[in-house]
């Protein structure tokens, strides 16, 4: 049980000041009744809570898949550049909600926005094995000496070991996937650069068997589906 203003802040139907304000304008009913006391405990999961009129649909936690484009943070805050948190509508915004594995400011694609820690945990922990797959263009063409370095593990030139990742190479010699279940600071482009090769484009494409929705334009979001969240972890 919690209370009724807590509940209808925490789905984004305002501050706690201003959920107060919509309660005593007799705008929010409780099975069927006149909710009277901000501070009356109800059960989100099996009591009927209506706003205007509007049966409440609870959700304990958010989880968004964003298509990420270039030149924003991934951060739930910041004083001097425009975030993902920024760029979400009005019915995706909630407090709480941060961006789960981040992805470099020039790097675009799938980024998962969610509220609930045990989730992202996870999904980033390497040892759940989670991987993550990039599009990469290059300044010069992969060889299958690269691909070798990668399959065995890349060392960073302050000794820092990676776990060993997937690197398809296209055709286009320039460009290459890579897999990873990890992520270090910069991880992608510092692994191509101990291989002599700098990242010109960097987009994320899929995290487990979650694929970007190409539907979604850049800076666009949607809500994920219970099976699209299972994807992320279906092995």
């Amino acid at each position: 049980m919690e209370r009724i203003d807590k509940i209808l802040a925490s789905q984004n139907f305002g501050s706690r000041k201003q959920v107060h304000k919509l309660i005593k304008s007799k705008a929010v009913t409780i099975n069927g009744d006149l909710c009277r006391d901000v501070s009356q405990k109800v059960n989100p999961q099996t009591d009927s809570i209506r706003v205007n009129g509007e049966e409440l649909v609870f959700k304990k936690h958010l989880y968004i898949m964003m298509n990420k484009p270039a030149g924003v943070l991934s951060a739930s805050r910041d004083k001097n550049a425009k975030t993902v948190i920024d760029l979400l509508p009005d019915n995706l915004k909630r407090k709480g909600l941060f961006p789960a594995g981040r992805l470099d400011k020039d790097t675009e694609g799938l980024l998962i926005i969610t509220d609930d820690g045990d989730f992202a945990h996870r999904m980033l922990s390497p040892g759940k094995k989670v991987y993550k797959r990039y599009f990469a263009r290059l300044d010069n063409p992969v060889n299958e000496d690269v691909k070798e370095k990668f399959r065995q593990g890349i060392v960073f030139s302050d000794g820092t070991q990676c776990m060993p990742a997937k690197l398809e190479i296209c055709d286009d010699k320039r460009c290459a996937v890579v897999s990873i279940c990890e992520g270090k600071f910069h991880q992608v482009k510092k692994m191509f650069a101990c291989c002599n090769l700098q990242v010109e484009y960097l987009k994320r494409l899929s995290i487990g068997r979650l694929a970007l929705d190409e539907n979604l334009a850049l800076g666009e979001s949607k809500e994920l589906s219970d099976c699209e969240k299972q994807l992320i972890f279906f092995v």
